[in-house]
């Protein structure tokens, strides 16, 4: 049996547990273009960050794959970042981690089926590179779920030269699986 997955980053912090109105309000942005909720939202991620967001250096979201984008027309972990940011009056680093492979879905993948998607599916921009060394960085995601995505964002984060990650979910999963 597989150990589980262990987030490198001294931090976890998240707004709700993904169900019932939390649910509501992650699938409304995620699956029915209600980008309009991302400031709600993010408003409710500042609060819950306690402290990390005003004593970071810069906001980054997790990345969607570029034919992931073009059939979404938009990054919902992006559109939570850029408010955070925007509130927040942080450097938003949208293009500083990017996903350079193209994953299958998560939701249905068990622990280790989602750690395997996306092992290798991340890197940091030469720009990014600059734009991250000797930084504190929170990694905006809209649900974590089995921790898999942000390991392994923030394992490249790191090796990049970030000094600190802090992870900031809208949602949390439980039951580890959705």
């Amino acid at each position: 049996m597989r150990s589980p997955i262990r987030l490198c980053s001294a931090r976890l912090r998240s707004v709700a547990i993904h169900d019932g109105i939390a649910k509501s309000l992650v699938h409304g942005l995620k699956y029915r273009d209600r980008t309009d909720l991302a400031v709600m939202m993010a408003e409710w991620m500042i609060r819950a960050s306690d402290g990390n967001v005003a004593a970071c250096d810069a906001v980054v979201p997790v990345p969607l794959h570029a034919f992931r984008l073009w059939c979404r027309k938009f990054n919902q972990s992006a559109e939570l970042a850029r408010a955070i940011a925007r509130m927040s009056k942080k450097p938003f680093l949208a293009t500083a981690l990017i996903r350079t492979r193209r994953t299958a879905q998560q939701v249905g993948l068990g622990a280790s089926q989602r750690e395997e998607n996306v092992r290798g599916a991340f890197s940091v921009t030469e720009a990014g590179k600059a734009a991250l060394f000797g930084k504190r960085i929170v990694l905006i995601d809209d649900v974590y779920t089995t921790g898999a995505t942000v390991s392994a964002a923030t394992r490249v984060l790191k090796k990049a030269g970030a000094v600190d990650v802090t992870v900031l979910t809208f949602a949390r999963a439980m039951s580890g699986l959705i």
